[in-house]
């Protein structure tokens, strides 16, 4: 278990740095002493044992929204919940999964991707008595 909390911090620090714009490399939204880090990827680049032991469906066709919710700089605990829509505006919701190991916190939620698109993720964090929300845009693709 402590490897998959190892690799899931890994992803939500490393992969955003495929696939964010220049202007923002870093994902993460800042909320007073709140940072919520996110990243999105194709659940493919998940090995099997690891999506097994973090229930989560791989194929090529499911994405995975990972959030990170640090109070004060330390792992917190936190409502999470969100939507994910198409350009067409149709909308989703995201069913989070909330992954505790060895002092991380993390919450999962997946998502189809048929086609290569981009979609928006709108997100809300509810952390202490605040619920802080943001929305960010990703272009997604099927994996291999």
């Amino acid at each position: 278990m402590r490897r998959l909390a190892m690799f899931l911090f890994s992803l939500c620090l490393a992969l955003p740095v495929l696939a964010a714009d220049a202007a923002k490399p870093e994902r993460k939204e800042v909320f007073g002493d709140v940072t919520v880090h996110y990243s999105v990827f194709n659940s493919t680049f998940l090995q099997p044992q690891t999506a097994q032991a973090s229930g989560l469906v791989r194929s090529k066709n499911q994405g995975v929204l990972n959030i990170a919710v640090l109070k004060a700089g330390k792992p917190g605990v936190a409502n999470v919940s969100g939507t994910v829509s198409d350009l067409t505006s149709r909308k989703s919701n995201l069913s989070f999964k909330q992954v505790s190991d060895q002092g991380a916190v993390y919450y999962l939620a997946q998502f189809p991707v048929d086609q290569p698109e981009t979609l928006t993720f709108s997100i809300t964090v509810g952390s202490g008595d605040a619920n802080n929300t943001f929305s960010f845009n990703q272009e997604v693709f099927p994996g291999e």
